[in-house]
């Protein structure tokens, strides 16, 4: 996929998205016992998951790799985008995903002690950002 095409689809997905999340909250706010069981369908959805892809890309934490050691440049120039999601998606919908463990980094703070950071893998904060996503809903460019 060109770098045109997927920009004209992540602003496709974000629409969709968008309505999404204003129809949820509308279903919210109009009866607060309301129960959704059906929220893992919209985590799984291509539309959910291009636009998690797009907030992860988009931030500092997209040029560090997890434990897998790839990065969000490493899976455009090699897998692709499409087939990244097309893969991450067939492993929610079939229940095989599993997150993996966080790489671990010990970083400086102020007061010169140290403290743990752990870095989850590209895969994993995607699915993440599109929990949140359905979760939170927010304006699809307000970086979550």
């Amino acid at each position: 996929m060109n770098t045109d095409a997927l920009e004209y689809a992540v602003r496709k997905a974000e629409r969709l998205v968008l309505g999404i999340q204003s129809k949820l909250h509308r279903w919210a706010m109009d009866d607060p016992h309301r129960r959704f069981d059906d929220i893992f369908n919209l985590v799984a959805d291509p539309g959910f998951l291009l636009v998690a892809w797009d907030r992860v890309r988009g931030n500092k934490g997209a040029r560090t790799a997890g434990v897998d050691g790839r990065t969000a440049a490493s899976i455009e120039a090699g897998q692709g985008v499409e087939g990244f999601l097309d893969e991450l998606r067939a492993s929610l919908k079939d229940r095989s995903f599993r997150p993996l463990p966080v790489r671990e980094r010990m970083i400086p703070k102020a007061n010169g002690k140290l403290r743990r950071l752990g870095i989850a893998t590209i895969r994993d904060r995607v699915v993440q950002a599109s929990l949140k996503l359905v979760q939170w809903p927010s304006t699809p460019t307000a970086g979550g």
